[in-house]
């Protein structure tokens, strides 16, 4: 067996020490950008006897496995003395660097001891060089060591790190073990084995593959247990199984947990939680002044680490949590610690994807590695792949900034700011937005404030003002890195926005390249939703080859279980709007609510078009229907989310907050009639089974409203050869509706209806884009719905019977 670690993984795993303190090092990850710069600079500046960028590895030998330590030495120069020559780029004005930092020595020390003792010396020296990145002013750190110095330091830094590369050895056996007498937990359904040899061979083949698996197919199981089985044959080392939002990650979660009560699985597994939601404080502020966990943390995380490790195989927040509280650290550093021995570990896109939070320790330096990628319900990636790469600067933001440092009176960044505001006041144009060609101007103003607030930071810890400089900051941050990403993906444009003014915004159109550039970093990524069509539009711009897979899972529902109706005489076109067709919408609600007591969702394109519907549904069924109405609010919480879903499961009388509305008492068996938005938090990821949801109208073909950023995709998709319309309004509007009518029919017990109110379903450009299991259409008006809805129900409850 195996192991590598690089050396500054090594040395910032074992050597690491103090305080957790956001008041430092916020500049790394600009700082990192341009290091590579200031490196390339330095060593063309240095002599013939120096050798750049040198791959230095020393492998030690055990019984139970191999360990290689290897990484690149930024400089090495011959002589008598051989001299190892560590680069540090830095913001940080070096008058007040006295001593390198530990690990920057510490990194240095173990590339010289691999030289020495590959090379048999018997002594070497050690330089730290670090370089202002404005300036370009140098200072240096040099040392001496004999060889007896140098390896004895060596040997208790690996002795350190071996404690816990022992048990991952021991680890991987035992786990390996188990799961080669893994079975799977269920009866196939039809088609799910199929499904799951394709997983596998996916795997095996080192490729992508796009599934679409309508609700019902079990794609969780299906693409979790063919994963696993690949680990336990040595073709992956870890799973990360992505997710747009929590709920699904707990069901990744659980699937391995009845694995492990079953089957007695041996998998370790880490969900990551966000820090607001795992910190032991209200707000979380992470410095020892603030925080007791922060005070400290490096001293004692690596003991914390292994005595979870070696206890627990279920790294749950609860259990984090409790073992945090127990060594006194940091509960979310300490998970993302552990997400090193974990050999799956749930979270959020943007832990692999985002280049401002993706998880350094594994996707760092273009690393790839033994890593499957399962992305759950991948057609969230799309959105969210467009606004990671994506920033944009506000006038607003900028001058907030300035009235608000105006207390300080001079400061080091002031002339900075005042030309930054100036610039973007100048470019101002409150007629219409315009597309941009170059912002050299205002970017070499962004990156001059940036490099000015950076040394200000590093030298006024305590100032009153620090946060909102700091949070003004990151903002300059992520455009100065998100520009450097502009290729022929982006258009750049500016724009008055009605919330907060005028902004220039760096718009990335199609994320296929950094979504694409990301999944490389693993053997295999497999990409699944319900909701996948069309198919090549998902695969485009998701980041898929023409080498890579693609399949469809037939659904397993009963199709007799599904009334599926389309209303020819409902338009929601714009220029159409208006109380007729309120009228005729709300018809359709009432038509649908009593044709059978239960729980009824319907979806409306915005807030204003609901609020009209509503307003219409009220003053002409309000006495005549039996039921209780709820609607969803704008910026509802995650707990008036749950208690407006609780209204749907059956004997629940929880109360609800006064910011949902109610318009009748609730009464056990009374029909429940929930108003929402298409697209928003109730039209998908909630599972609502058996009687908790029996109908989903559809109002509209959730086609997104017309805005700047829409026209500027249809434009850009245009000129890219593709449908503009379609990229950027009718497939995004489609998913919304498939996710909407995929709430009612959740298990093979389900059965209900779903109604399309809207007669453009009847185009051909819509019906093209229906699943294949809506193969069975009515199409009605609403003077024949009423018996269509009728004779459905009658024959569930005949066949019931």
């Amino acid at each position: 067996m195996e192991l590598m670690v690089s050396v500054r993984e090594l040395v910032e795993f074992v050597l690491r020490e103090g305080d957790i303190d956001n008041r430092t090092h916020i500049n790394a990850e600009t700082a990192m950008q341009a290091g590579g710069r200031i490196h390339r600079m330095i060593q063309k500046k240095q002599g013939p006897s120096y050798h750049a960028e040198v791959p230095l590895s020393y492998t030690i030998h055990s019984r139970k496995y191999d360990l290689t330590i290897e990484g690149r030495a930024d400089g090495i120069v011959e002589g008598d003395i051989v001299l190892i020559d560590e680069i540090k780029g830095t913001y940080k004005n070096l008058e007040h660097l006295d001593d390198p930092v530990a690990v920057h020595l510490a990194q240095a020390k173990v590339y010289a001891a691999i030289y020495l003792i590959t090379h048999e010396l018997n002594k070497i020296s050690v330089r730290l060089s670090y370089c202002n990145l404005d300036t370009e002013k140098m200072k240096y750190f040099e040392y001496l060591f004999t060889s007896s110095q140098i390896t004895s330091w060596f040997d208790d830094v690996i002795a350190k790190y071996q404690k816990f590369t022992d048990f991952a050895a021991d680890w991987r056996k035992e786990r390996n073990s188990s799961i080669k007498s893994l079975s799977f937990p269920f009866p196939y359904r039809k088609g799910q084995k199929e499904l799951a040899a394709g997983v596998y061979r996916t795997i095996v083949h080192g490729k992508k593959l796009f599934l679409e698996a309508p609700t019902g197919t079990g794609k969780t199981i299906t693409t979790l247990f063919p994963s696993i089985v690949a680990i336990g044959q040595e073709k992956a080392e870890k799973i990360f199984y992505l997710t747009a939002k929590t709920i699904t990650g707990q069901v990744a979660a659980d699937t391995v947990k009845l694995l492990r009560i079953h089957q007695n699985l041996r998998l370790k597994t880490i969900t990551l939680t966000a820090k607001d939601k795992i910190c032991f404080l209200e707000k979380s502020n992470c410095n020892p002044e603030s925080c007791e966990y922060a005070k400290g943390h490096f001293n004692r995380i690596n003991e914390a680490l292994y005595d979870l490790l070696t206890h627990e195989d279920d790294f749950s927040r609860d259990t984090i949590r409790y073992y945090a509280q127990k060594h006194k650290v940091c509960p979310f550093e300490f998970s993302l610690d552990m997400s090193l021995f974990a050999d799956m570990v749930v979270c959020d896109y943007n832990y692999v994807f985002d280049p401002f939070v993706y998880l350094k320790r594994f996707f760092a330096e273009g690393k790839k590695d033994q890593y499957i990628f399962l992305i759950d319900e991948a057609h969230n990636l799309l959105d969210r792949g467009q606004n990671i790469y994506s920033s944009e600067l506000y006038l607003e933001d900028a001058q907030n900034l300035k009235d608000i440092t105006s207390s300080l009176g001079s400061f080091p960044f002031k002339a900075h700011l005042t030309r930054l505001c100036n610039l973007l006041d100048e470019m101002y144009d409150d007629n219409k937005p315009k597309i941009l060609f170059s912002i050299e101007p205002l970017t070499d103003a962004v990156q001059r404030l940036y490099s000015a607030i950076s040394s200000y930071l590093d030298e006024n810890r305590q100032d009153t003002c620090r946060d909102d400089i700091l949070d003004y900051y990151f903002k300059l941050s992520k455009f100065l890195v998100i520009y450097d990403m502009i290729d022929e993906h982006y258009r750049i444009y500016q724009e008055v926005d009605e919330q907060k003014g005028f902004r220039v915004r760096v718009l990335c159109a199609d994320p296929s390249s950094g979504l694409g550039a990301c999944m490389q970093k693993a053997v295999s990524t497999i990409l699944f939703s319900a909701t996948f069509l069309p198919i090549q539009y998902y695969k485009k711009l998701l980041g898929g080859t023409d080498e890579d897979f693609e399949m469809y899972a037939t659904s397993v529902f009963d199709p007799e279980k599904r009334e599926l109706i389309l209303a020819k005489d409902v338009t929601t076109r714009y220029v159409d709007r208006g109380p007729v067709q309120y009228s005729k919408i709300a018809e359709y609600i009432h038509l649908m609510v009593n044709s059978k007591k239960g729980n009824y969702m319907a979806f409306f394109p915005s807030h204003a078009f609901l609020e009209n519907v509503y307003e219409m549904y009220m003053s002409k069924y309000a006495g005549e229907d039996d039921v209780e109405i709820l609607i969803q609010g704008e910026g509802m919480s995650d707990e008036e989310r749950e208690e407006f879903l609780a209204r749907f499961s059956e004997g629940n009388s929880l109360e609800l907050s006064n910011i949902i509305q109610m318009d009748v008492e609730y009464v056990d068996n009374t029909s429940v009639l929930g108003f929402c938005v298409l697209g928003g938090i109730f039209g998908e990821g909630i599972d609502l089974k058996k009687d908790s949801l029996i109908g989903s109208i559809i109002v509209g073909c959730g086609i997104p409203l017309v805005c700047n950023e829409r026209e500027i995709l249809r434009h850009y998709f245009d000129d890219m050869g593709q449908d503009g319309f379609s990229y950027a309004y009718r497939y995004p509007g489609m998913n919304k509706v498939l996710q909407a009518a995929g709430r009612v029919i959740r298990t093979k017990e389900d059965e209900g209806v779903v109604a399309l109110l809207d007669n453009r379903f009847l185009q051909w450009e819509y019906k093209s884009l229906f699943p294949r299991e809506w193969n069975k259409i009515d199409v009605v008006s609403s003077d024949m719905v009423e018996r269509r809805l009728e004779d459905f129900w009658n024959k569930r409850n005949n066949s019931s019977d």
